[in-house]
Formats: C-alpha cells, sequence, structure tokens
C-alpha cells in the first residue's frame, strides 16, 4: 500500500525554535522517523509517501505524528491511501507510468 500524509502541529510548545507560523521543525522529525524506517519513501512540498504493509506503513505514521506532535498542544494528520494488494514498487511505478504516457502522448502530437 501507499499512503500520502501531512503531519502540521498547532498550539503552543517548548521545542519549537524558529518562531512564527512555519512548521519545518516538526515536519522534519516525523520525516526523519519515516526515512529511519527503512521503507520506501519520498517527500514533496505538501506530503511524504510510504509504501509497505498496512501494520508496517501505520506504525511509521504512528511515530511521525507523534514526533510532530512535540512542537505543539495538538496536531492535524492528513491520509490518502492507495490500498492495492499483492503490488510492491508502486512508489516509483506511477510515476514511471505516468511519465511513458507523457512521452507518448508527446511523441503522437509531434506526429500530427
Amino acid at each position: 500500500m501507499l499512503v500520502a500524509f501531512s503531519v502540521a502541529p498547532s498550539g503552543p510548545s517548548e521545542h519549537s525554535r524558529g518562531g512564527g507560523d512555519s512548521v519545518h521543525e516538526a515536519v522534519a522529525a516525523a520525516v526523519a522517523v519515516v526515512r529511519e524506517s527503512g521503507l520506501p519513501n519520498s517527500t514533496d512540498s505538501m506530503f511524504t509517501t510510504i509504501e509497505g504493509e498496512w501494520d508496517e506503513v501505520m506504525t511509521v505514521i504512528k511515530h511521525a505524528t507523534e514526533a510532530a506532535g512535540r512542537y505543539g498542544s495538538r496536531v492535524s494528520l492528513v491520509l490518502k491511501a492507495d490500498i492495492r494488494p499483492g503490488h510492491t514498487g508502486e512508489i516509483t511505478g506511477k510515476v514511471e507510468r505516468l511519465e511513458k504516457a507523457l512521452g507518448e502522448m508527446q511523441e503522437f502530437e509531434g506526429h500530427s
């Protein structure tokens, strides 16, 4: 399964050093947990996506959420999951298929 998730703390915290409304320290703490898990993952400006079996992915997300939670008195968690039993390597496979389709579209449009 693939799970894209985003965590954002809010409320007062003694851990935040930067001040202002940035949550980059909390996000960094969450992403560090994901990367240390050893599961395939990728992070972009909005979400971190992680791939694995249900229990292992959800355990990592729980620990990542707890890490972010140290930077506020509450945490917002957003999840989106693609549950496709028997498929692995989809964290890169989906993007590879997209890029291939885009290339084929460009070739087709170039020949019209």
